[in-house]
């Protein structure tokens, strides 16, 4: 795996001012929205003193749509999508690849399909054509399509085996029962077994559409030179329908238990939600309420009452999480098989407690602070940021939000954590799994 290519002091510092609301910088980052002569839209930070371009994009639909019996086709398209294409069988795809200084890489989410193209920028031209020849070129070699299903049934096994992924897998199944977002993007042993290159073709003809195409771009590159590459890369592409999208999620109407009996001296546990949509207008008072539970790492509520207090784990955290047809707010801890039960009273506990009291004013203003911040210190690199204005996009934020997002955080009132408390800490609400052996765990009926 190639490493991130560094991201220009120049375009770095302009992005932390910008972010962290400086007047001086108002403005300093620069969201071009590009349409190229084809029509394709996309969103471009240039930064010329950079020798490189990144790319992030996505197509719409994901593993939630897979077609009934074909679990983890979109998964597999994706991964083999790079395993060769047009005249290059693999090897000479990669060495083409790594003659370019590029890095290429598709992969499946539940909601979409994306990829990231990184190059220098004097091999842009060679890196954009890898792109082009990925998209409408993939080769789907029977050889390569069975080693890397091979691969991932063996990584399914292997995932079944830890605590971590049972938890994370059983939390799926059991939060989403009867909707596409209990699917496993990686499929079932035996529903991969069934995909043949042919099937594998057919959904990459599904998804790899013009239409429900995001792309954002950051580096050496202009506009015009943008457009052109783009439709070089894209603009041969169908228009086609994406696949719907997955019906409204309905949250389950009571509290449930599962545990997955493992013979490890530890438990692994998550505890779940349901959560807030992004557009929500509450989604900056939920974000402060997710760091001040758990999101924060040592500093959270969780941490210091589950580790620290108590010495029942080695941490304990927190985090949102937000699909097209759902949200989450997730907790995972994990402790003795003899001390699980304890730890997870104790994270009701702090539940009911922020429910019932809400933060205090010195975790409300900590919390404000560092989520004001945050963001800067993760964009490290040309390809951070251009998936951070691929999101954007996803999210259906406006090129401006960058400038405004502090502002937005600051409107934030203690009022506003307490209210949203209230409405999503509720303990008729919670999912548990727990993996292991836990002693004092009531399984629900």
């Amino acid at each position: 795996m190639k490493q991130p290519i560094a991201l220009s002091r120049r375009l770095l510092g302009a992005l932390v001012a910008a972010l962290l609301w400086l007047p001086a910088a108002a403005g300093a980052v620069d969201i071009k929205a590009v349409t190229t002569p084809l029509g394709l839209k996309a969103w471009l930070v240039q930064d010329k003193s950079a020798s490189a371009v990144s790319l992030s994009f996505s197509f719409s639909g994901g593993a939630a749509s897979d077609p009934a019996g074909q679990s983890g086709v979109t998964n597999l398209m994706a991964t083999v999508l790079t395993d060769g294409a047009g005249p290059l069988a693999f090897q000479a795809f990669q060495r083409r690849q790594e003659d370019a200084a590029a890095s290429l890489g598709f992969s499946a989410s539940l909601d979409r399909l994306s990829g990231t193209l990184r190059v220098l920028s004097a091999n842009r031209e060679e890196g954009f054509e890898l792109l082009r020849l990925a998209l409408t070129q993939p080769r789907f070699d029977a050889d390569m399509v069975e080693q890397r299903r091979a691969q991932i049934v063996a990584a399914l096994n292997q995932a079944n085996e830890r605590p971590g992924s049972v938890a994370a897998r059983t939390l799926m199944t059991t939060e989403f029962a009867g909707h596409p977002y209990a699917n496993d993007p990686d499929g079932t042993p035996d529903d991969l077994k069934t995909l043949t290159p042919q099937k594998v073709k057919q959904r990459a003809a599904q998804l790899l559409l013009r239409s429900g195409l995001i792309v954002a771009a950051v580096g050496d590159i202009d506009e015009a030179e943008l457009g052109r590459l783009l439709d070089r890369a894209f603009g041969s592409l169908p228009m086609g329908t994406p696949p719907p999208l997955p019906p409204e999620w309905q949250p389950p109407a009571k509290p449930h238990t599962v545990v997955v009996e493992r013979s490890v001296p530890q438990s692994t546990a998550l505890m779940a939600l349901p959560g807030i949509a992004r557009d929500d207008p509450d989604w900056y008072a939920a974000l402060t309420l997710n760091h001040i539970l758990g999101g924060s790492g040592q500093q959270s509520r969780l941490f210091s009452e589950v580790r620290e207090k108590r010495g029942l784990a080695y941490g304990a955290s927190s985090s949102l999480r937000v699909y097209r047809r759902a949200a989450l707010l997730v907790i995972s801890t994990a402790s003795a098989n003899e001390r699980i039960a304890e730890a997870l009273r104790v994270v009701r506990g702090e539940l009911a407690r922020l429910r019932t009291d809400g933060p205090t004013e010195p975790e409300f203003a900590d919390a404000k602070t560092y989520l004001t911040g945050a963001l800067a210190l993760s964009l490290d690199s040309s390809s951070s940021v251009a998936n951070l204005l691929h999101a954007m996009q996803v999210d259906n934020l406006p090129p401006d939000h960058l400038t405004k997002r502090a502002a937005l955080i600051g409107a934030v009132k203690i009022d506003d954590v307490r209210r949203i408390a209230r409405r999503l800490l509720r303990d008729e609400a919670i999912t548990t799994i727990v993996v292991g052996k836990p002693v004092g765990i009531t399984i629900d009926p």
